[in-house]
């Protein structure tokens, strides 16, 4: 049986997304939290701990490791790595967390079980997605920076698209473009709140953890990367339940069957 939360609202409304995307997350807790953790919070660590050392001697200009030509290519071939690691957990965690919040807004009680199968199965479409929005996004940009956002935004609810209608990774692309037509700006100003509130609280709880030092600083920037994964993760979800109601005004009946 379908919530309450899918309401036929007619048009795109940021309060409501926000409002439906912290409702998908207390009535989740548990589940949102640990996939965060699984793949955006111990990968952040990891790779943290991993680099560090690294970061550390090039930042405190070590004589050695800044003429060693090996010493700067290991460290080259670890932050490589490192962003290769970085992108493909994120779009595991993206997807993950698309379905668990689709099936909570079909009434469905969501699972480990459900969420990570539905990530590992999609994970070379979602790759490609990721890789062809960050490139087409960046190309943009470099023309102009509002035609890059623009791009960007239009493609935001690619992952979701695909997810949840299985339209392969252009056509995916393309719905999203479809879907968002109209609300991008919506969109962004979303997006930005969530963004700038991300940034107040990854400043603040890194400043603290940052005065202790050592693992403190990294289990901080790990815990700031899962809660913030999370959110915005969860919030294109809703994103894309909102948009296929206000621009097609489907009604619950045809998005439970789409979500099925």
């Amino acid at each position: 049986m379908t919530t309450a939360t899918l309401v036929q609202p007619g048009r795109f409304e940021i309060g409501r997304v926000f409002n439906n995307t912290f409702a998908v997350i207390g009535r989740n807790i548990g589940l949102c939290l640990g996939l965060a953790a699984l793949f955006a919070g111990v990968p952040t660590l990891l790779v943290r701990l991993w680099t560090q050392p690294q970061v550390d001697a090039m930042l405190h200009g070590d004589p050695g490791a800044m003429a060693d030509p090996h010493a700067m290519f290991r460290s080259s071939y670890l932050s490589l790595v490192a962003g290769l690691a970085s992108f493909v957990f994120t779009m595991l965690l993206q997807s993950s967390l698309v379905r668990a919040t689709i099936e909570d807004l079909n009434g469905r009680r969501p699972s480990f079980g459900d969420c990570i199968p539905i990530a590992i199965r999609f994970l070379l479409p979602t790759l490609a997605i990721g890789f062809l929005v960050a490139f087409g996004s960046v190309l943009a940009m470099l023309a102009l920076i509002v035609p890059g956002i623009i791009l960007w935004l239009g493609w935001s609810m690619s992952v979701p698209v695909l997810i949840q209608e299985r339209r392969g990774v252009f056509g995916s692309m393309s719905r999203s473009r479809a879907l968002t037509k109209g609300n991008r700006w919506s969109l962004f100003g979303l997006f930005l709140i969530l963004m700038i509130i991300a940034m107040i609280i990854q400043w603040g709880v890194l400043l603290v953890f940052f005065l202790f030092g050592g693992i403190l600083a990294q289990l901080g920037a790990a815990l700031v990367q899962t809660v913030v994964s999370m959110v915005l993760s969860i919030a294109a979800a809703v994103s894309y339940v909102e948009l296929r109601q206000a621009k097609e005004g489907a009604s619950i009946d045809e998005l439970a069957r789409i979500f099925s």
